[in-house]
C-alpha cells in the first residue's frame, strides 16, 4: 500500500475524549480518496458512490501525524474501487481500515462516465 498524505492531529481535530474524531479522519480519508481518483481518471467530477465497513483498530492524539495509505482493488468501466489504511506515522500502528470504496467517474451531465482506464497511471509516466 502507499501511503499519500500525512495529517497532523491538533486540538480542533479532537473528540470529547481527547482523540481524533472519528468524522474528521472519514473527511480526510474521503478528500484523499478523491484526489487520488481524480488524478487516476484525469477527470475532476468524481463522487464518492460507497464506502464498505469502516473498521476502528486504535486512535490517534493530539500530536500524532497519521499516514493515508490507498490501493487500488479493481478499474470498473465508470468507476475506481479503492482501499484504504491509515496509520500512526511514528508507531505504524494501523488506526482505521476500509476495505471497499466505490468513486464514480462523471460526465458533464454529471451522471456516471465511461473513464476507459484499466490499470494504475503515475503522472511521471503521462509527461
Amino acid at each position: 500500500m502507499r501511503f499519500h498524505t500525512r495529517k497532523w492531529v491538533k486540538p480542533e481535530d479532537l473528540n470529547p475524549n481527547g482523540t481524533l474524531f472519528g468524522g474528521q479522519l472519514l473527511a480526510w480519508i474521503d478528500e484523499e480518496l478523491a484526489l487520488y481518483s481524480i488524478v487516476q481518471l484525469e477527470n475532476s467530477r468524481v463522487v464518492t458512490k460507497h464506502m464498505s465497513e469502516i473498521n476502528f483498530k486504535s486512535s490517534a492524539r493530539q500530536g500524532d501525524i497519521v499516514e493515508i495509505g490507498i490501493d487500488v482493488v479493481k478499474f470498473g468501466t465508470t468507476s475506481l474501487v479503492l482501499k484504504c489504511a491509515v496509520r500512526n506515522m511514528m508507531t505504524r500502528e494501523i488506526i482505521i481500515t476500509i476495505d471497499h470504496t466505490t468513486m464514480v467517474n462523471l460526465g458533464e451531465d454529471g451522471k456516471p462516465k465511461p473513464h476507459g482506464k484499466t490499470q494504475i497511471e503515475f503522472v511521471k509516466d503521462r509527461l
